[in-house]
């Protein structure tokens, strides 16, 4: 990298960096957790770093440790990975005219277009005297580093520091409660929401609490995949 483009890349990180603070403390918190769980099961730092810097799918990743270590069902595993991350069809389908013509660096966006990142890059507008380009870039590259460096910490601190680990999984469910409630509080998209609790409620009743996972997560695809014209009016 030039000079010229180092400054650029400077600048950028500069004003990227502010917003991507909540993910900063988010992902730290939940990268820990994910590095204790993944040593728990016999899995030390090197391979819940390696894990997240090759997946970065955080909740497949929480999923991913019980498929880990229970029997291996490679079709049952590609399934719900399609179906837990199939949301980001939809994130790389708005990103189209935002990421166009970001030339060599645009495989790494669409690689690290999380849930958190595709919530900043989607609401946030870069400075009129920064370059889009490495801005956008800048948030993605940070997110992905605090996700990862949030793993290591967490791989290293559950060696040096024992603790009962029993509920810690919760951290991901907990964080999707958060941002649910606010969602509503907020009254946008509360269809959406509703759309995924008769989901999860119908899967229930019908293929019980231990077999619900795929066929809520099937089901609720297809609502609204049918019903997308409607409910994006």
């Amino acid at each position: 990298m030039d000079s010229s483009n180092k400054n650029r890349f400077l600048r950028a990180l500069s004003a990227a960096f502010p917003h991507t603070i909540p993910v900063l403390a988010g992902f730290l918190v939940l990268g820990i957790a994910y590095g204790v769980l993944m040593l728990e099961k016999g899995y030390g730092p090197q391979w819940s770093v390696l894990m997240s810097a090759v997946a970065f799918c955080g909740s497949m990743q929480f999923v991913a440790i019980t498929l880990l270590t229970t029997a291996f069902h490679p079709l049952e595993a590609l399934l719900l990975s399609f179906l837990v991350n199939a949301r980001h069809l939809f994130y790389g389908l708005s990103m189209l005219q935002k990421y166009k013509g970001f030339g060599k660096i645009k495989p790494f966006l669409i690689y690290t277009l999380c849930d958190e990142t595709f919530s900043i890059v989607s609401s946030v507008n870069p400075p009129e005297d920064i370059d889009p380009k490495y801005f956008y870039l800048c948030i993605s590259l940070l997110d992905y580093c605090y996700w990862v460096f949030g793993t290591l910490l967490g791989g290293l601190l559950g060696n040096l520091i024992p603790f009962n680990t029993q509920g810690l999984d919760f951290a991901l469910t907990a964080l999707f409660v958060v941002l649910f409630i606010e969602q509503v509080k907020k009254g946008k998209n509360w269809i959406f929401g509703l759309i995924g609790i008769a989901c999860a409620l119908l899967s229930r009743v019908v293929f019980g609490a231990d077999n619900m996972v795929m066929p809520a997560l099937a089901l609720i695809l297809i609502t609204l995949i049918a019903g997308r014209k409607k409910l994006c009016n």
